[in-house]
């Protein structure tokens, strides 16, 4: 099985003793992509350095909303410019969190979100959406926005949040969340959701799916999100597997493969 991880954070401290160790070893193992995924300003060097250091790894850069407040011209004009790297497949992850009393005002990540759409549109990158307790902002953002193509990661919206997302022609991501016993409206979304719509990830170090979790996350358990799609749909595993593959081929603009 080849594994494409569409979301991913090995620049993040959890991996800063065996970082290199893990990356050779996952793509020794059958993981031919991963997107790194920045959060933050410091965090735009360091994905792209992991980006430039291994050929299988390539980075998503943007601002995530919880670190709105970093959002000045001069990040942005930076922002700007290292989109333009060849390594760079999407401007990400940005969006709405609304779960931290913490985390800027809602208004502040509102215009932030909107400026880097506005970036993803001019440098025409696909844009990684992060989104909690903020969907109805979010699809308000997104209805003037459908020019954007963008994937909503790690789902966790109802069945008809995911019928409007879909229509609009967004993709979903589905990770870890996936195996969990509690996971209530998900198993719908992805019975619901036409199979080329869907994105597997793993947001690793985080969302480690079940049965390993508990322990920091890594690209092949992806293996894992696969088994728990193509049970929640009752396909083959197999074909899941393979459309998942080039779904993200095809949403990352990569060429496909035989």
């Amino acid at each position: 099985m080849k594994i494409f991880d569409t979301h991913a954070h090995y620049d993040d401290e959890q991996y800063d003793e065996d970082r290199e160790e893990t990356l050779r070893l996952l793509n020794q193992g059958g993981v031919t992509h991963v997107v790194n995924c920045a959060s933050n300003e410091k965090s735009l060097q360091t994905t792209l350095d992991l980006a430039h250091h291994h050929g299988f790894v390539y980075a998503a850069l943007g601002i995530h909303p919880s670190d709105a407040d970093e959002y000045t011209p001069a990040v942005e004009e930076r922002l700007r410019r290292l989109l333009k790297d060849p390594k760079v497949l999407a401007v990400g992850e940005i969006g709405l969190d609304y779960y931290w009393a913490e985390n800027p005002p809602k208004e502040q990540q509102q215009q932030v979100l909107l400026r880097q759409l506005e970036l993803a549109r001019e440098v025409k990158k696909p844009v990684i959406l992060h989104v909690r307790e903020a969907y109805g902002d979010m699809l308000t953002v997104l209805k003037s926005q459908q020019d954007v193509p963008g994937v909503l990661h790690s789902f966790s919206g109802s069945p008809q949040i995911a019928q409007e997302v879909l229509a609009m022609g967004y993709y979903l991501g589905i990770g870890g969340v996936a195996t969990f016993k509690n996971a209530k409206k998900l198993p719908e979304v992805i019975r619901q959701a036409p199979l080329d719509r869907l994105l597997s990830e793993t947001d690793a170090p985080y969302l480690t799916p079940v049965p390993h979790r508990g322990q920091r996350n890594r690209s092949d358990y992806i293996a894992w999100i696969i088994r728990a799609i193509a049970a929640f749909r009752e396909e083959e595993e197999e074909a899941v597997a393979k459309a998942l593959y080039a779904n993200a081929l095809r949403f990352f603009g990569l060429p496909q493969e035989l």
